[in-house]
């Protein structure tokens, strides 16, 4: 039977120690035919496409955001610069031959001017009355995007090639190609013709395509790409690898010594987790993988020999537990207050479309007779704008806002591990007064609302007795037997 291959992607933070890589999960102790029957989708090195775009956490404005401002084309263009600087002072860091630091100089030149040149003729044209900026910023945005993916893609095949590999630049950004098809046609165009034994495919995360990934996914892409490629190539097992493994808690927040590597879950969990921002896959991408029936496997990328957590649809828990404590932080809790809601419909239809329009993301929800409260995270611009659309349509309710935080005990199945009453004695125990609690029938999950100072505490206090006491207990009926 001919061993099916593997699609495999690598983060931007991974991806920035790229000469690690070379020795773990790239090339390590393979040799020959081993180092083929892979693909890789790789992300840009870390923080370029921040610079391309806008800092993903602080917002503080890269090309795109300067350029979709209306700026004074010297500030887009001086952004621009500085972004080509970083792109030639990681290619130093990156190659010690002058050959092939030269070549990877010159392919991100070529992108960077061809970039500023298209930018600089769309100014000229949308300077005309009869063009408008607005209807093509969501194109700008790919074309940039895409070239942080074009970069260290180019560059993993440079130095592959240095080391004797026979790797392959597969580039989906539709650089310069007239149309586009739908993503599954792109990817069956880009692969035609491969051959998997003998060559190693290093793809970009950002594939141009009739869906507009960007627009759907915005920064989420590259998963998607990862998982559309693993499905239309018949992939055994889709792997990312994480500079950390995934665990049963932050370790920055409980301690090195207290979490462990979660061996095995399902789809379900990977979801719950997707929800709270902390993302073993995008959602949308385990969908993809999930209906076409492949696994997927997250890794510690520079702890090649841990075999990660492998992830798939048909992983039962073996007992009723907690696997996961984990939380997100400056959460707004939107309150709705209406007296005349009672019996009354149209009012979740409303704020839902005011949350649509102004693009906030909704993370849980609860509602009882007369009130409605939203857990969301968005710009507080936006969020504010929500209360207001809410507040002119219904005058006689109260909209109120409060920064919270949300801890949530997750796991496959939580229905006999007595998980609620065991986290309010925690919570308890640590002083800790929880403002809210949603335990759904279905039993995956328990989320805890809690001051927004708290989360940290919350954490440690559920992680240590829900998932560190239980596996003591365990260990000491194991000793006595």
């Amino acid at each position: 039977m001919t061993e099916l291959h593997t699609v495999e992607k690598i983060g931007g933070t991974s991806m920035s120690r790229s000469k690690e890589l070379l020795d773990t999960v790239l090339i390590g102790p393979r040799r020959g035919a081993d180092l083929y029957r892979r693909i890789f989708v790789v992300s840009a090195y870390a923080g370029v496409t921040d610079m391309l775009l806008e800092h993903k956490k602080s917002g503080a404005p890269g090309v795109y955001a300067n350029f979709a401002s209306g700026e004074d084309g010297d500030v887009w263009q001086e952004t621009l610069d500085n972004l080509c600087e970083s792109m030639m002072a990681l290619n130093a860091r990156i190659f010690g031959s002058a050959t092939a630091r030269a070549a990877a100089d010159r392919f991100a030149t070529e992108r960077v001017e061809a970039v500023r040149s298209c930018l600089i003729d769309l100014s000229r044209l949308c300077s005309f009355g009869h063009f408008q900026l607005d209807e093509y910023l969501m194109t700008v945005r790919e074309m940039l995007a895409s070239v942080g993916e074009a970069h260290s893609a180019f560059n993993t095949v440079l130095l592959l090639q240095g080391k004797g590999v026979n790797a392959r630049l597969v580039d989906l950004s539709g650089w310069q190609e007239a149309g586009c098809d739908d993503l599954e046609d792109v990817i069956r165009a880009a692969f035609d013709g491969i051959d998997l034994t003998r060559e190693l495919p290093i793809v970009t995360g950002y594939a141009r395509c009739r869906e507009v990934l960007m627009r759907s996914y915005d920064r989420g892409y590259s998963e998607i790409t990862l998982a559309r490629i693993a499905a239309v190539t018949g992939a055994g097992e889709a792997i990312i690898h994480k500079e950390f493994h995934l665990s049963s808690a932050d370790p920055r927040i409980v301690g090195t010594d207290a979490v462990r590597v979660i061996g095995e879950t399902n789809y379900d969990v990977a979801d719950q987790l997707s929800n709270l921002g902390m993302e073993a896959i995008h959602p949308g991408a385990a969908k993809t993988l999930r209906q076409a029936g492949i696994p997927l496997r997250v890794k510690n990328a520079f702890e090649p020999e841990h075999e990660g957590t492998l992830i798939r649809s048909d992983l039962a828990a073996r007992t009723s537990q907690v696997e996961i404590v984990t939380g997100i932080r400056n959460v707004i809790a939107l309150e709705f207050h209406d007296p005349d809601m009672v019996g009354v419909k149209g009012y979740d239809a409303a704020i839902l479309d005011a949350m649509q329009r102004h693009k906030v993301w909704i993370i849980s929800k609860t509602s009882n007779a007369n009130t409605i409260t939203h857990f969301v995270k968005g710009s507080l611009k936006a969020i504010r704008r929500v209360e207001k659309d809410l507040s002119d349509r219904f005058p006689d309710a109260a909209v109120s806002l409060r920064k919270v935080a949300l801890v949530s005990a997750i796991g496959r199945d939580l229905g006999t591990a007595s998980v609620l009453s065991k986290t309010v004695s925690v919570l308890n125990a640590a002083g800790i007064e929880p403002l809210g609690i949603h335990d759904l029938m279905r039993r995956v999950d328990l989320q805890v609302v809690v001051r927004d100072e708290d989360h940290d505490a919350a954490i440690v206090a559920m992680h240590r007795g829900l998932i560190e006491a239980p596996v003591r207990a365990e260990s000491s009926m194991r000793a006595v037997a």
